[in-house]
């Protein structure tokens, strides 16, 4: 994770990335370390498909998530083994690699004509990337399954049942700049292949790749000439990882990833890109949306008898 401190004269100070810590006391541990008010951004998953959440009868994904691990939903988190455990009550899968899992296996089991019901609206393809994967796969590096079933359980839910802790979902709750005004703690989705546009060093696979150390490198001034436009102090640490690109190890994406979504945050808050509330409705109630991503009207349909 990244973060941000916004001090009394309204300077934002960005620190280099360092690892989250156990899920269940991250919230808290934020809490505590802030004193006042958290915004926190998660790279995973905030809401399900309108066509899944019809399936169940939801209606309201934060209601929905309070509700999750009792009842029908008892197994909710436990991932299918294959594909006859796959039902709307559990709808994770595959729980392992070689049992010959196959996308199709997910459609038939959630009752869905095809693959693209079980995306979220802002998860379709765009001018920037193609489609994501569907929270409910849980196979191969693209998939997000696993960190929503993490987010979710150790994260989000007890926050959400946890009387002590005054927290908003964003979009769900109402408008960013509302929620940030009212609430303690403020919880949005990010997605960094987005972010990274966000900011302006460009889409991720056209030309460079977020996986590459060199890449990531190059891409240090573009992310200075943000920071400045923003008006943001990065710690000399942060200054100098950017310069290396995060260094070589293979897991050198993932605090890339955290500062490169940090950055997008912040470009939500400084006003340089409007947070892309859904207007009301199934997308804003249930679906959920990826902070900053554009809204985009839905196609028209012209039917002819």
């Amino acid at each position: 994770m990244c973060i941000a401190e916004v001090r009394g004269d309204d300077n934002l100070t960005v620190s280099a990335p360092e690892p989250v810590g156990d899920p269940a006391t991250l919230l808290h541990r934020l809490v505590e370390y802030a004193d006042e008010q958290v915004f926190v951004g998660f790279d995973f998953p905030i809401g399900i498909p309108a066509s899944y959440a019809t399936s169940i009868g939801v209606v309201s994904f934060p209601e929905f998530l309070r509700n999750l691990g009792g009842g029908a939903f008892s197994r909710f988190f436990d991932v299918a083994e294959n594909a006859a455990e796959i039902t709307t009550n559990r709808p994770f899968y595959p729980k392992k690699s070689n049992c010959g899992a196959k996308r199709q296996h997910l459609v038939d089991g959630l009752k869905a004509t095809e693959y693209t019901e079980l995306l979220r609206r802002c998860e379709l393809k765009t001018e920037n990337r193609g489609d994501a994967c569907s929270l409910f796969w849980t196979l191969g590096g693209q998939q997000v399954g696993r960190a929503a079933i993490i987010g979710w359980r150790d994260v989000l839910r007890p926050a959400l049942l946890d009387l002590s802790m005054d927290i908003a979902l964003w979009p769900f709750d109402g408008d960013l700049h509302v929620l940030l005004n009212r609430h303690q703690v403020v919880v949005a989705e990010t997605y960094p292949a987005e972010a990274a546009v966000h900011i302006g060093i460009g889409v991720p696979g056209r030309g460079w790749s977020k996986r590459s150390q060199p890449d990531r490198a190059k891409k240090s001034a573009a992310i200075h000439q943000f920071v400045e436009r923003a008006g943001i102090t990065l710690s000399q640490e942060l200054q100098a990882q950017l310069l290396e690109g995060f260094g070589a190890s293979e897991d050198g994406e993932d605090p890339f990833d955290a500062t490169v979504g940090l950055f997008s945050m912040l470009a939500v808050v400084r006003g340089l890109r409007p947070a892309g509330t859904p207007p009301p409705g199934t997308v804003r109630n249930v679906e959920g949306w990826i902070l900053g991503q554009e809204i985009r009207p839905l196609p028209t349909i012209l039917l002819a008898v």
